[in-house]
């Protein structure tokens, strides 16, 4: 119950914010720099005089000398262009979940952004979900300017945007990315956070580096973890280094009781890989991962049991999805020994830099959809090489429906749809994670997919009518099976119950419940629940079709 939470910045308008004490803002130009000690001794008239020659130029007095020239070399920090930071207006219509058939009242939320070369802008995913109009707005302007979504990424957390005025690129440099910066390197968030409405710069230093899990995502992918404050509005900022290169984006923070003042970034090289996915195939396709579970082998005696030798490493798989491409090559309880030629420790982690390790995950997160990778298992005391084809996140319960409406389809008052978390976290809140039922929780946490096509479908509620009498309590509840046929997916329950010439409707739950009703008065009762619930269709779109 006590799990800090990682909280994501988009700053909403729908509820006031409260106001932030005292908020550190740095200026456009370097604070002055007071020397300090005993003041400088001034030469006399009768001491002035020409020094040696440096670098082909007279010199100054020696003492003047001393004094270091601004730049990057002295370790001065170099401003940031923050002309090239916008603020994103977004305007956002949310599906309801738990009334598939409608969409919530629209709302309106405010986050930052910043220009890219190519015309572009990026921000945070979070930051346009559900969106139906964003705006954006240069520094220092007062005008809005409208914005088009070019991709989406939902597990990295990060959306490409541009703008089809001419006028707004107008005096706009685009910002420069860096390298992966080091432990204690100094960063430099700017953004548009509540608490004004101008831009606003805080600073800090990088904490930690490590696979770090993205909320918005549902996924681990590498991140930075930073000392700078990050609020709500400060979404989707740039983070800059000393040098004024931009080395992440501002997303999301940790609020918890204990815990003060700490931010995370996305790091230069999950920027980068959203940046190619979409150069390469004009859309964002996602970020790859290993579909097998695996077990850390850090015990001495399970080690020798799995036939290892006292110089392997490695981690034993535990399952593997049936849709991935690797379950027709990897077996349960084959140990991983190596992704493509870098040896895995019995801990799960890789050499990273030079003092650092990290997850193996980070090795597959730098390729793209449909690459291969080269891997190495020990099996039966034997090692052995595949070649295996990677493939993105395919989960029973998805983390997102990506912009597309939920489905649903209704007989005789029953309200049938699928689960997904945003389902979740609209029937039980945000804290779904405690108060959905313990089933529905083990299926998102463990269940794998049998078949590509493989849906969770629910009774989400009862219409209460005359036909459905003694149904009324049943909410929430999976479908299992349809006149004992099994059911795979919604579409396939619609086709079944349209297409049925028996004269009961038949659906097995779980628990042993079951729900019978006749088939001449089913279609019959379903218009007139249609009618006084004011649904338009007894089906989604996506279902008719």
């Amino acid at each position: 119950m006590g799990d800090p939470k990682r909280k994501r910045g988009r700053k909403s308008k729908k509820s006031a914010d409260p106001p932030i004490p005292a908020i550190s803002v740095f200026g456009d130009s370097p604070p002055s720099r007071t020397r300090r000690g005993r003041p400088r001794k001034l030469p006399k008239p009768d001491d002035q005089g020409v020094t040696e020659l440096q670098n082909g130029h007279a010199g100054m007095e020696e003492e003047e000398e001393e004094e270091p020239e601004l730049g990057i070399e002295s370790g001065a920090r170099v401003v940031p262009d923050m002309d090239a930071v916008v603020k994103v207006f977004c305007v956002h219509t949310e599906p309801n979940f738990s009334l598939p058939w409608q969409r919530k009242k629209q709302f309106s939320s405010s986050s930052s952004g910043f220009v890219i070369s190519g015309r572009r802008v990026l921000t945070n995913a979070h930051s346009v979900e559900h969106y139906t109009q964003v705006k954006l707005k240069k520094r220092g302007s007062d005008t809005k300017y409208l914005a088009t979504v070019l991709a989406v990424g939902t597990e990295c957390d990060i959306a490409m945007l541009t703008v089809e005025d001419d006028e707004f690129w107008e005096g706009v440099m685009p910002v420069e990315f860096g390298e992966l910066p080091a432990l204690q390197d100094a960063v430099t968030v700017v953004g548009y956070p509540i608490g004004g409405d101008t831009i606003s710069v805080t600073s800090g230093v990088v904490s930690r580096i490590e696979m770090l899990s993205y909320v918005h995502g549902s996924t681990e992918l590498l991140g930075l973890q930073i000392d700078a404050a990050i609020n709500s509005g400060n979404s989707g900022g740039p983070a800059f280094n000393d040098k004024g290169d931009c080395v992440g984006i501002a997303f999301q923070s940790l609020k918890h009781d204990d815990a003060e003042n700490i931010g995370y970034v996305i790091p230069t090289p999950v920027i980068k890989h959203f940046i190619e996915d979409y150069k390469k195939n004009g859309a964002y396709t996602g970020f790859p991962i290993l579909r097998a579970e695996w077990q850390k082998m850090e015990n001495p005696i399970m080690r020798m049991s799995m036939g290892m030798k006292p110089d392997q490493k490695g981690v034993r798989l535990k399952r593997i999805d049936p849709t991935a491409p690797e379950f027709k090559v990897l077996k349960p309880s084959d140990v991983l020994l190596s992704f493509d030629g870098v040896k895995i420790a019995n801990d799960g982690t890789v050499a990273f830099r030079h003092g650092e390790r990290i997850g193996f995950g980070y090795l597959v997160s730098q390729k793209y959809a449909g690459d291969t990778a080269a891997i190495e298992v020990l099996r039966n005391s034997e090692i052995m090489k595949f070649n295996i084809k990677l493939a993105g996140h395919k989960r029973l319960i998805p983390a997102h429906n990506k912009g597309i409406p939920p489905s649903y389809y209704i007989i005789a008052g029953f309200v049938f749809t699928t689960v997904s978390v945003p389902y979740l976290r609209s029937e039980y809140g945000k804290d779904y994670e405690y108060e959905a039922p313990v089933k529905l929780l083990d299926k998102h946490l463990h269940a794998l997919r049998q078949s590509e096509d493989e849906q969770l479908v629910v009774v989400s509620q009862v219409l209460v009518a005359d036909i459905n009498i003694g149904y009324e309590e049943i909410v929430n509840t999976q479908v299992l099976a349809f006149n004992g046929k099994h059911v795979k997916n919604l579409k396939m329950l619609a086709n079944m119950v349209e297409s049925c010439k028996d004269e009961f409707l038949k659906f097995d739950l779980e628990y042993q419940q079951i729900v019978v009703v006749r088939s001449d008065a089913a279609k019959a009762a379903t218009i007139d629940i249609l009618r006084t619930h004011c649904i338009p269709s007894a089906m989604s779109d996506d279902i008719s079709t």
